[in-house]
Formats: C-alpha cells, sequence, structure tokens
C-alpha cells in the first residue's frame, strides 16, 4: 500500500506487516508516524482478509528508539508547544496514548516483532500488542525518568498488567537501558530469536492464528480478554462469556469449528469481522478524553 512518507504495510496471505520506517532515525516516533500507524490500523480493522498484524521496525539497528528529540518543523518531543490553562483540552493529549488506545481496540490480533532498540515510546506503544517477540539483541528502556518526565501512552495501565506491578516500577523508577533476556525473564516479552529469524518466528505465529481460528472468534476473544481482565467482578466476565457462547454456538462458525474437527480436515470459517460480530458487540461504553 502506497500513501505513507514514516511506515510500510504489506498485506499478503492474510498476515499485515506493519513497518516502522525512518531508519536513518532509528525509526524514532513522530506525530505523522503516530497518525500513519493510526489509519493502518483503520484499514486492517476493515479488511477481512487481514487476520492478524505483525508490527516492527526498518533496519537492523531499531525497533523504535523512542520519541524523536530533534523532530523537522516546529513543536517539542514531548507534547504540544501550545499554552491551555485547561488540561482537559484536546491539545494536552499524549500522542503515545493517541496510538496505544487506538491498537486496543484493534479487532485483529497485533503481534510485535521487536528487532533492536525499543527506547520510551518504542516500550510503550508494544504494550497493548497482543503477543511481544524480540531479537535476542534488542534492548529496552522505560527511560521516562531520565528524562525528567513520566510514562506514557497509558503505560501506567498496561505495563502492571504484563508484567506485574513490582518489576514495572524498577523497570521505571530506574529508567535504565535493559537486554533482552531481561525483558524476556520479566515477562515483556514472549520469545527470543536470532535477528535473521524474527520475522519468520512471528509470521508462524501468525500463520497459525490465520490458518487455525475463526476471525470473530479471535476479534471477540481478544476484546474480552482485554477488557474483563480489568472488570472489578468476575459476573462481568461471566455476563459476556454467556452471551458470547450463546450467540457464536448458533453460527456458521461454530458449525463449521465442529465439523471441520470431525472430518479431521482444515477449517474454512465463513465469518467476517465486519459483518457477523454478536449484535451486543461492543458491550461497553468508549470513555471520552475530558
Amino acid at each position: 500500500m502506497t500513501g505513507y512518507s514514516q511506515i510500510l504495510l504489506d498485506i499478503e496471505e492474510g498476515i499485515a506487516t506493519l513497518t516502522l520506517n525512518r531508519p536513518e532515525k532509528m525509526n524514532a516516533f513522530t506525530g505523522t508516524m503516530m497518525q500513519e500507524v493510526i489509519d493502518a490500523f483503520d484499514r486492517t480493522d476493515a479488511d477481512d482478509a487481514v487476520r492478524v498484524v505483525i508490527v516492527t521496525g526498518a533496519g537492523d539497528r531499531a525497533f523504535c528508539a523512542g520519541a524523536d528529540l530533534t523532530p523537522d518543523g516546529k513543536g517539542g518531543p514531548f507534547s504540544s508547544d501550545e499554552q491551555v490553562t485547561d488540561l482537559s483540552d484536546p491539545r494536552v493529549r499524549d500522542s503515545g496514548g493517541l496510538l496505544t488506545l487506538r491498537l486496543y481496540r484493534s479487532k485483529k490480533p497485533i503481534i510485535a516483532a521487536v528487532n533492536g532498540a525499543a527506547v520510551g515510546v518504542g516500550v510503550t506503544m508494544q504494550l497493548p500488542m497482543d503477543i511481544r517477540l524480540a531479537s535476542k539483541t534488542a534492548r529496552f528502556g522505560l527511560v521516562f525518568a531520565r528524562r525528567g518526565i513520566v510514562p506514557e501512552a497509558a503505560s501506567s495501565w498496561f505495563l502492571p498488567r504484563i508484567v506485574g506491578l513490582p518489576q514495572a516500577l524498577e523497570w521505571t523508577m530506574t529508567g535504565r537501558v535493559f537486554d533482552a533476556e531481561e525483558a524476556l525473564r520479566g515477562g515483556l516479552v514472549r520469545s527470543l530469536h536470532e535477528p535473521g529469524e524474527l520475522l519468520d518466528a512471528a509470521r508462524g505465529l501468525a500463520r497459525e492464528i490465520a490458518d487455525n481460528t475463526s476471525a470473530v472468534s479471535v476479534a471477540m476473544t481478544r476484546a474480552m480478554l482485554w477488557r474483563n481482565a480489568a472488570a472489578d467482578h468476575p459476573m462481568a466476565a461471566h455476563r459476556v462469556d454467556s452471551r458470547a457462547i450463546y450467540t457464536l454456538s448458533r453460527g456458521s462458525d461454530a458449525q463449521e469449528g465442529v465439523a471441520s474437527f470431525l472430518e479431521k480436515r482444515a477449517p474454512r470459517y465463513p465469518g467476517r469481522v465486519s459483518s457477523d460480530m454478536p449484535a451486543f458487540y461492543p458491550w461497553w461504553d468508549e470513555p471520552d478524553w475530558e
């Protein structure tokens, strides 16, 4: 696909690969990159041919080295330069958070293939992605306290849910850069791979999802796990589980799932995320900025 200046989007055989594409600046994050990634996810959500999205960085040095500290044009690297008196003004909104909230709403599973340095927003943008694989040469840093700011991109919500509160506190309060082995031990990444094998590993995992599962089931499962895990009582999950099982069990994908199992063949699920999600989806109210 064309029309982007700071990312690439390639779709092949049900897998979309989104590449952060500023290798000369170690794929540093900008407002333009944010807008382009959001647009790309609008496209992948709308395209029933896309089953999984892989996100990686161009080149062999970086996934994303954080916010561009020397951005082209006007504006600071962390927030708007415009002075406001009301902190509910939309200009206050953090660009990293605008991105991660969009990834959180994705109807397609997201796999991060972390091919090099991931610092600041280069880490926090990964947190709403569902599975993170890393190169053995990758390095990570939640360096905000060493830049005089705080963790952004809603990472104070995402990070403790992924790695636990003690690990999240240590990494964010020290602000140190740590290697891929520590990221694996801390639960930030699922597995480590040789640099030349990373994308193949991510594609293999994406292929497993695309070839064997119902797109509607996966979209529902993703939404249920991200949202129900934060509910204040398991009854909230029970309500959604029950309605989803009741509805989907009467659908064509459930019939195909049983038939393909009994006939010992690969499934051919007819359901489409664009048209066949349960009538009660979404079951939550999306909060407004205020």
